[in-house]
């Protein structure tokens, strides 16, 4: 077997791919060591369980997300960037934002480094690092929350099915007492077009970023 089949890097992007093709269910490592031709044992010099293994996909998965001091760039865009890297990820692989609460990511590498890029960027903006740490876990949150909560189909709803989806959210919500609940009813027609993704992702980040620099000491 080829080393590079039993890298760490490598067990946990097949783990992660699995994932997002059967659900977290589906990653055990028995079926993942059949996936890569190993024997189970194979895998355990990596991961000695399966929540070993779940947090090594998240940390592999956060390795993306970091500060690129080299540009030179103020500490707003630089954690925009931040932000940006890690919606994107959890975008690229839908059974992410479900892992981030669950794992014990505080313990992989990839997060205490976004972490200490972070507090870095944040205690320049003025914030003292207690306050950094409540901002930074804020961002990770609103950027999990941004994803886990878009308001169009859910990430397991095929998308041939969507236009279905739709019809019956919108019927729903208009069929709901106008004289109780106008806005709502007003709200359902916004269902007769498919979401701009795009545009709800900046705008967004644009709104938790626009709470973080207003109150940063370092604004005026």
């Amino acid at each position: 077997m080829a080393a590079e089949r039993l890298s760490r890097v490598a067990v946990a992007e097949r783990a992660l791919r699995l994932g997002d093709e059967e659900g977290v269910e589906a990653i055990t490592i028995r079926r993942l060591a059949q996936e890569l031709g190993v024997t189970p044992m194979a895998l355990y010099w990596h991961f000695k369980n399966k929540d070993e293994l779940l947090a090594g996909i998240v940390d592999h998965a956060l390795s993306s997300v970091r500060a690129d001091r080299s540009a030179g760039d103020p500490w707003q865009k630089q954690l925009r960037a931040m932000v940006e890297a890690l919606v994107t990820v959890m975008r690229e692989h839908p059974l992410l934002p479900e892992l981030m609460h669950a794992v014990a990511k505080d313990e992989g590498e990839s997060f205490r480094r976004a972490g200490d890029d972070a507090l870095a960027l944040l205690t320049t903006a003025g914030f003292g690092l207690r306050e950094a740490w409540w901002v930074a876990t804020y961002l990770l949150n609103a950027a999990i929350g941004m994803v886990q909560g878009q308001p169009d189909c859910p990430a397991n709803v095929p998308p041939g099915a969507a236009p279905e989806w739709r019809r019956r959210k919108r019927l729903m919500l208009e069929s709901l007492p106008a004289d109780r609940f106008p806005m709502m009813v007003a709200f359902g027609a916004t269902y007769a077009t498919a979401l701009d993704s795009e545009r709800y992702y900046a705008f967004c980040v644009d709104l938790v970023m626009a709470a973080v620099e207003a109150m940063a000491p370092g604004a005026a």
